[in-house]
């Protein structure tokens, strides 16, 4: 499988080479069922698009679409940088990347922005970028489920909230990208223009 096929679209959006590089290495450390799986174990929290076999590849993929369309617009993507932007991107690519653990289990780990965050950690060396573009990356990640930051399976708060801008927009990208109301077309692994 490559794995980097399925994303060469999303990584034009990154503007950096070695981020470029950095991302196309971690792409290669996602395990095979993120491509195969629908985006929600049980189909309640996701679109229609999202619901399928490969449907959490299609989640990611939105997510992604949508942060790419509000950076390109002045009026909101003004405010961060260039090398934000790609961090941005970057997160939305990762952030479910480990969504049904590590190793697979049957249902969505709740901690799964813990798990990928872990994995970035343990690839530091392969990666170009520097420890606070890490950190920033890990922190959009793992505070990339906003308000639900409780897991009432072992009843205890175990994800971070967003705290910043750059992690409050990871997080508005995948929870739009989420909602039941979108209806996005695909061809093949593609959306549809």
């Amino acid at each position: 499988m490559n794995k980097i096929e399925y994303f060469n679209k999303e990584i034009t959006y990154i503007k950096d080479n070695n981020n470029k590089e950095d991302i196309k290495t971690l792409i290669n450390i996602l395990p095979d069922y993120f491509f195969e799986i629908p985006a929600s174990s049980t189909g309640k929290y996701h679109p229609k698009f999202a619901s399928t076999n490969h449907g959490l590849l299609k989640h990611t993929k939105v997510a992604v679409r949508i942060a790419h369309e509000l950076l390109a617009n002045d009026s909101i993507g003004s405010k961060f940088s260039d090398n934000e932007k790609d961090l941005i991107i970057m997160a939305l690519i990762l952030h479910d990347g480990f969504k049904s653990g590590d190793p697979k289990e049957e249902y969505t780990r709740f901690d799964h922005p813990l798990i990928i965050s872990k994995h970035i950690m343990e690839n530091a060396k392969k990666l170009k970028m520097g420890t606070d573009d890490m950190r920033k990356l890990c922190s959009m990640i793992e505070s990339h489920m906003g308000q639900w930051t409780y897991d009432s399976y072992n009843k205890k708060e175990v994800l971070p909230k967003p705290k910043n801008e750059l992690e409050r927009f990871v997080h508005m990208c995948d929870f739009l990208s989420s909602k039941k109301f979108l209806n996005v077309e695909f061809n093949g692994y593609d959306i549809k223009y």
